[in-house]
């Protein structure tokens, strides 16, 4: 029986660059994916770049290696990811003071600027002037995240990688147990997003890594133009991750929901003219907990329609898909104490920026070499 050196579970985008980067560095990899085609946060991301957002010294460097990472990355996967920029604009709603809102991101690396209506509506002609107060803008970055994901687990196969779609039931202290088989490995890292938690539960590991179930109206390629990235500038989502990690009690059992679901209003185009319409967050401590899917519908539709009416009644399909988060906005990175064999690498909450710069970090720390951002987000830190 073959033993690899590494064994990645989950193969969407986190899963996939840091397959790649191990592979690149030289180790014999596996990356073990449930579905064919994931239905996971990577498929249904805006795939939005927030390289302006780093906070601290520690994610500011992350957005700065990001920004160079994403400029020579298609031509290092040799794939088009649909890498471009373009022009964010977080919408201040008619209930909220421009000037305070726009205060309170200051502490950004590049503070957004702030719009009157009439600036926001020429920027994007598609708003609702009667909903907003004004609107902040920054140049964002954007990708195709599902081709990009793609695009990585190409690339790690040419680089002598192997994939293999059958689910993990068990992770063991020398590989996994999955449908299919055992495999066995000298290290497991779990890149599993929403479904990390569960399964390192079956090893009897407890982390306090958590998820939302995140729902969106993904549209077919349409007429309607719209020309920025819109999402609100007061984003209810971090609170929402905030509040619902007060009692990590809560998350051991299934069926709890320890703060009520949020919408955050926002959208994007692909550049095929299909949208991707959200967000609802909902935090239900059961990764397979139904949803209702036509009163969610309603609701995005009703919420996004205020802000963008010629979006509220575009044909699309609900979907929905876990997205994982940490207690503190940072990633769990590293060696689980305890389990020197089983490592983690998730919880991001800006990942499409820092899991390039923090993937290659991580398979370079693996092959032996000192890495203090590494260190940091360790769950040993």
């Amino acid at each position: 029986m073959k033993t690899y050196d590494w064994i990645v579970v989950g193969a969407g985008i986190t899963g996939a660059a840091l397959a790649y980067e191990l592979a690149k560095t030289g180790f014999c990899v596996l990356l073990l994916e449930q579905d064919s085609r994931p239905q996971n946060a990577t498929r249904y991301s805006y795939g939005g770049l927030a390289y302006w957002s780093g906070t601290t010294p520690l994610t500011r460097q992350l957005c700065e290696e990001a920004i160079a990472r994403y400029h020579i990355l298609s031509q290092e996967l040799d794939a088009d990811i649909q890498f471009r920029e373009l022009d964010l604009l977080l919408t201040i709603s008619a209930a909220n003071d421009p000037e305070a809102t726009a205060e309170s991101y200051n502490h950004f690396a590049i503070p957004p600027r702030l719009l009157s209506v009439q600036e926001a509506c020429e920027l994007e002609p598609l708003l609702n002037r009667e909903a907003i107060s004004g609107a902040l803008t920054a140049k964002h970055g954007h990708i195709h995240p599902e081709k990009t994901a793609q695009a990585y687990i190409q690339a790690f196969e040419r680089a002598g990688g192997e994939m293999q779609i059958t689910q993990v039931l068990q992770v063991l202290q020398d590989g996994v147990k999955t449908t299919t088989g055992t495999f066995h490995s000298a290290n497991v890292v779990i890149c599993a997003g929403g479904l990390s938690r569960q399964l390192l539960k079956s090893a009897g590991i407890t982390v306090k890594l958590y998820f939302t179930h995140a729902e969106i109206i993904e549209t077919p390629p349409v007429d309607v133009q719209l020309r920025t990235l819109v999402m609100p500038a007061n984003l209810q989502r971090f609170q929402l991750e905030a509040e619902s990690t007060q009692v990590d009690e809560l998350w051991n059992e299934l069926g709890n929901e320890p703060v009520p679901p949020i919408l955050d209003a926002g959208a994007i185009q692909f550049q095929d003219g299909s949208f991707r319409i959200g967000q609802i967050s909902r935090v239900l401590t059961d990764p397979y907990a139904k949803v209702n899917s036509e009163e969610s519908k309603k609701w995005l539709r009703r919420s996004v329609g205020q802000i963008l009416p010629a979006l509220e009644n575009l044909p699309g399909t609900w979907h929905h898909c876990l997205v994982a988060f940490s207690s503190d906005r940072l990633p769990l990175i590293g060696t689980i104490p305890g389990f020197e064999s089983v490592h983690l690498f998730s919880g991001f909450s800006n990942p499409l920026v820092i899991i390039p710069p923090l993937a290659k970090r991580f398979a370079n720390f693996a092959s032996g070499k000192k890495d203090e951002i590494i260190i940091q987000l360790s769950l040993h830190y």
